[in-house]
């Protein structure tokens, strides 16, 4: 397995009280290797980020501006597969960094 499914952020997940939770390939928080069930809302990853429809647009993979599920990649532009794909996610991953987390 490669490393990027278990440490690269893949998607972020919105919870239903507005933080986020930045996800792995294998949905689960970044880092994690289990197979066992996690519960984001409790996880100590959650974070509190405000993140427009623009910015959703921006970190998106495919340019929408849906707040929910924002996807980094997806199977046909897997970073590791080509330079270009990686310097479209690096791309990403840029403004994804930018963002400014607020005190939970």
């Amino acid at each position: 397995m490669e490393l990027r499914y278990t440490h690269f952020p893949y998607c972020l997940k919105r919870l239903s009280d507005g933080r986020y939770i930045i996800l792995n390939r294998n949905y689960k928080p970044l880092g994690n290797q289990t197979g066992n069930f996690v519960t984001y809302e409790t996880d100590p990853s959650v974070i509190a980020v405000k993140i427009t429809p623009a910015t959703a647009k921006k970190l998106s993979w495919k340019g929408e501006p849906d707040l929910n599920v924002i996807h980094l990649y997806n199977d046909g532009c897997i970073p590791t597969e080509s330079a270009a794909h990686m310097a479209s996610y690096c791309k990403r991953l840029g403004i994804l960094l930018a963002l400014k987390v607020k005190p939970i």
